[in-house]
């Protein structure tokens, strides 16, 4: 532990920076910080979010209230509930893509604690956290997976059991940027899979399944599947950013 006046001596040197530019902002120990720059850009989902996806809703709608967008009103999920913590744009989505490429795991206990703030109505004492996993092959080239960095610390806040390798990617995927939502569906077919093992043990308590950002929600859907399967759930989503239509 480290005394009040060498704290305030490396606050001096090093002073507390924005997460998404590195300039120097105001702020006390533990306090983390946008720019004034990067703050009227991130965009933060809310409680006004379709209950099913965790789309944001215009301001005064609930997901606790049942209300759910068109896309999930067409095409059910197979889950309970999402929840995200920002909007996948602007200061959002610096953010995401500086965790996930950037070598940036130090960001990992601030957008933990975000997400671990959108994912409190979906969790319980018993529920599980489950990160989305990497192949072994993105896994070696990235040095850690960025899901399991944001789920421990879901984990942690809550007093949660985390579960990191109860999902197992069986095949190498190519990345699903700048596919349809059918070529996304089609390229996570098969391939995840629960180690039946660590699964036994968990059966029938709830999940959270978490990720780094959700587009179209097809590798989540296939995460989903194979845990119930298992005899795991009900499944609840909780991802740090949600893409959104023209955003």
């Amino acid at each position: 532990m480290l005394s009040g006046a060498v704290k305030a001596a490396l606050a001096l040197i090093y002073p507390p920076q924005c997460l998404a530019c590195g300039e120097a902002v105001a702020g006390g120990e533990g306090v983390v910080s946008l720019c004034p720059a990067c703050w009227p850009d991130a965009a933060f989902a809310g409680a006004s979010c379709c209950g099913s996806c965790g789309v944001p809703l215009p301001a005064g709608l609930d997901g606790e209230d049942g209300l759910i967008c068109d896309d999930c009103l067409g095409q059910p999920r197979p889950w309970a509930q999402a929840r995200a913590a920002l909007v996948y744009a602007g200061t959002g989505k610096k953010l995401v893509l500086a965790l996930k490429h950037a070598d940036r795991p130090d960001l990992a206990p601030a957008l933990g604690a975000w997400l671990a703030r959108a994912a409190g109505p979906l969790v319980t004492p018993e529920t599980v956290v489950v990160p989305v996993p990497l192949h072994l092959r993105r896994l070696m080239r990235r040095k850690y997976n960025q899901a399991e960095l944001l789920a421990g610390h879901v984990a942690k806040a809550h007093g949660l059991t985390l579960a990191p390798r109860l999902l197992r990617r069986v095949r190498h995927t190519e990345g699903q940027d700048h596919r349809g939502v059918l070529d996304r569906v089609a390229n996570v077919a098969g391939a995840l899979a629960v180690d039946a093992a660590r699964a036994a043990p968990l059966a029938r308590r709830p999940v959270l399944l978490v990720d780094d950002v959700m587009a179209s929600g097809a590798t989540m859907a296939e995460a989903a599947g194979a845990l119930a399967a298992a005899g795991l759930g009900p499944i609840h989503v909780a991802v740090l950013a949600r893409a959104v239509k023209d955003a």
